[in-house]
């Protein structure tokens, strides 16, 4: 059985989770990539080295069979799962807390944190077995206050899952990092912000997180874009 290590990514088929996938592909991963557009899953794994070294699962991960099934066919095909990147999120919320839709709220309330529970839950085993790591796409919102913002507070909770996950698996040898962007240029946007960091930016963070020796856990990693002008 191959001993190259396996790395699990959610949302995996746009934006971060794509520049990661492709990132931890150079680095010698065999990935296993879980998304709902299962046609970019498809082009993605095509360039990505093909089926030995790709598995595709279409996921949605508000959905606890679907997120079984993901771990179950990544177990089944690689043996072992040696990281976990739990990046799934959605955002879109024009209305502020005063006139937002709530079915948006629902939707997004369900991916950004039952999505995240649920991926920790059905992950947790086999990364127990590897002593593995777990990194959580939170946000520079989710240390913040955004007025109106119901994303921003899904991603304070998502802050909240990192730290409470990191206390319950304290001495188990998994290590949890918080990824924290501030503005990325994703499909996340309708219109592409004009000052923002570009998705490889933070498939950079995740890599280093995941290069240190087993006796170095980076909790946190806040990036934020440059500024383009002095505010002092």
């Amino acid at each position: 059985m191959s001993t190259q290590p396996v790395m699990l990514i959610t949302g995996a088929s746009s934006g971060i989770g794509a520049e990661t996938a492709r990132a931890a592909a150079k680095e010698g991963y065999r990935l296993v990539l879980a998304a709902r557009s299962a046609d970019k899953l498809a082009g993605l794994q095509q360039e990505l080295g093909g089926a030995e070294k790709v598995l595709t699962v279409q996921c949605d991960v508000q959905n606890g069979d679907d997120q079984k099934q993901m771990v179950t066919r990544a177990l089944d095909a690689f043996g072992r799962i040696d990281a976990v990147f739990a990046n799934a999120g959605r955002g879109g919320e024009p209305g502020g807390f005063s006139g937002a839709d709530p079915d948006v709220w629902k939707d997004m309330i369900l991916t950004n944190i039952l999505g995240v529970g649920i991926t920790i839950q059905v992950c947790l085993p086999a990364l127990r077995e590897s002593r593995g790591h777990l990194l959580l796409t939170g946000s520079a919102a989710g240390r913040t206050t955004i007025p109106g913002s119901m994303y921003s507070a899904s991603k304070w909770a998502v802050s909240a899952i990192g730290y409470g996950v990191r206390e319950e698996l304290r001495g188990s040898g998994i290590r949890v990092t918080l990824i924290e962007p501030g503005m990325v240029d994703t499909p996340f946007f309708d219109e592409p912000p004009s000052h923002a960091l570009k998705p490889e930016d933070i498939a950079n963070a995740v890599m280093y997180a995941v290069a240190q020796p087993a006796h170095v856990d980076v909790n946190e990693i806040l990036v934020r874009p440059t500024p383009a002008t002095r505010t002092d």
